[in-house]
């Protein structure tokens, strides 16, 4: 909310954006008393700030200077209300998050004084958490923070992060940031950040398998398990057990039991696809989504058969917000391919490829349409089987 509102305001008004976003804060404690916790509570505080922002420009905007790079469109009553209602969608809201990060890294500060302004703005670390991970004095740092948001707030304009040279010399500092963000997870009391920590250990154990020696996609059932990472697998084991503690399940919980189902399996053969469709089920109750039902209809595929899976696909309820996922089409591609049908299999696979987001996914795609193309032609040819190619 600070980024987005900063983005509105400029980077010089951004003790106005913290008032706003405090403001949003505040009235929903006053509403939700009596009203009950809305079931989208991050969507209501967003639009409630989108909706307060636009009072203060109506307000202010001929008495305050906002963000120069929207000029007149701000100025404007006609062009004011869809500005802002651009400004946060949520595509543009992740756009703002990273170019504040990087704002944040301004040159005349010290890197911990950017890295504090990182974790005290965009991730709400308290002063005594900031002053905790740097192991510094609380003094210290309720010093440093009004230091470092007047020199941010005086450089005027937020970083553009198309910049080559300049984005290098802000990484090091965004990267620390992240690094401690995730380390403070790490070391979170709470279940659900036991659990998380967890999640992207495991995970992040079966990236040395991802891609093989060819720099070519691997899917899970392709990877050669001897590459995965046992000593992060550990980890993830250990970190998951400790996030059983108390009541509490989450998402995170259930992501991360079944990825340790995976990295615990040897081979493909050993996965327990039994209970990865019963914790796919728990996950369709705690975060229901279509990406979710695809990846249970995956897994019944695994457990029952290809044609089991395309049913389930077949039920997921608003599978129309799928279209544009290439891994949906995909995953359509190789049940049909699994079943025999070639020409079925490679007109979803095509489908994939005219979605695929980067080189790799196209490389991978144009693999399985090449691997469709063939069997067609041995169906075609029977005689091809035994030929030395």
């Amino acid at each position: 909310m600070v980024a987005t509102l900063t983005r509105v305001f400029g980077v010089h008004n951004l003790a106005l954006a913290e008032d706003v976003v405090q403001d949003a804060f505040c009235r929903a404690l006053e509403v939700w008393k009596f009203r009950g916790v809305p079931e989208n509570p991050s969507a209501w505080l967003m639009a409630t700030a989108k909706n307060r922002a636009l009072d203060v420009l109506r307000r202010q905007r001929t008495a305050r200077t906002f963000a120069p790079e929207l000029g007149r469109l701000i100025e404007s009553e006609w062009t004011l209300a869809p500005v802002v209602e651009d400004l946060f969608a949520p595509n543009a809201i992740k756009d703002d998050l990273l170019r504040m990060m990087f704002s944040c890294c301004h040159p005349r500060l010290p890197e911990e004084g950017q890295v504090a302004l990182i974790l005290h703005i965009l991730c709400g670390f308290s002063v005594d958490e900031i002053a905790s991970a740097f192991v510094r004095s609380h003094a210290a740092i309720e010093k440093r923070i009004p230091r470092a948001k007047k020199v941010l707030a005086g450089s005027r304009r937020l970083f553009d992060v198309t910049a080559p040279d300049a984005f290098a010399a802000r990484l090091p500092a965004v990267h620390r940031a992240l690094y401690l963000l995730f380390n403070e997870g790490y070391h979170g009391a709470t279940p659900a950040s036991c659990a998380l920590s967890a999640l992207m250990c495991l995970d992040a154990a079966r990236l040395p398998a991802r891609l093989d020696a060819a720099g070519n996609l691997s899917s899970l059932y392709d990877q050669d398990r001897s590459l995965w990472d046992r000593n992060l697998v550990a980890e993830g084991l250990k970190l998951l057990e400790l996030s059983a503690t108390g009541s509490e399940l989450s998402e995170y919980h259930v992501e991360a039991a079944i990825a340790s189902a995976h990295s615990t399996a040897l081979r493909i053969e050993d996965t327990d696809w039994d209970a990865i469709v019963s914790l796919y089920d728990t996950l369709m109750t705690i975060r229901p989504s279509p990406v979710v039902a695809l990846n249970r209809a995956i897994a019944v595929a695994q457990r029952d058969g290809p044609e089991r899976g395309l049913a389930e696909i077949d039920a997921i309820e608003d599978r129309d917000r799928l279209a544009a996922y290439p891994f949906y089409a995909a995953a359509l591609g190789e049940l049909e391919l699994r079943r025999g049908q070639h020409a079925a299999a490679r007109a979803h696979f095509q489908a994939a490829l005219a979605l695929a987001r980067n080189p790799m996914e196209r490389r991978f795609l144009d693999g399985r349409v090449d691997a469709c193309q063939r069997g067609e032609k041995q169906r075609a040819h029977p005689q091809l089987r035994s030929s030395p190619a």
